[in-house]
């Protein structure tokens, strides 16, 4: 993902996401859909509601991808072409297909710290 100036500051300014003041903060809530500047949401009332990463574009075009890449802010996966949050990745490690948000964090590590070669 090439990161704006504008992302690489916010990224270096603060080293996790509970590090963002509660005024500069946005949250999703994944009830109704929308991106809130206060918690609980406005809309339904959801209180248990994510911290919304500034680095998130919140919408995606795509469908299917063959690489990932990481926040380097929340450390979630991205979309490495518009560098939303939003989405799932699966993998065949253990001989199936799965989404891997339901590993451990080891293992999930684990998967970030892999080192993928192209043969040509």
């Amino acid at each position: 993902m090439d990161w704006t100036a504008e992302q690489r500051t916010l990224a270096q300014k603060y080293k996790k996401l509970d590090d963002i003041p509660e005024k500069e903060r946005k949250y999703k809530c994944y009830t109704c859909h929308l991106i809130v500047g206060e918690n609980p949401c406005p809309k339904c009332g959801e209180t248990h509601l994510e911290v919304m990463c500034p680095l998130d574009h919140c919408h995606c075009s795509h469908e299917i991808l063959s690489g990932i890449e990481y926040c380097p802010l929340c450390g979630k996966a991205v979309c490495p072409e518009c560098g939303t949050h939003d989405v799932t990745q699966i993998s065949r490690v253990t001989g199936y297909l799965q989404d891997v948000s339901g590993w451990n964090a080891s293992k999930q590590q684990e998967l970030k710290d892999r080192v993928r070669y192209l043969v040509a």
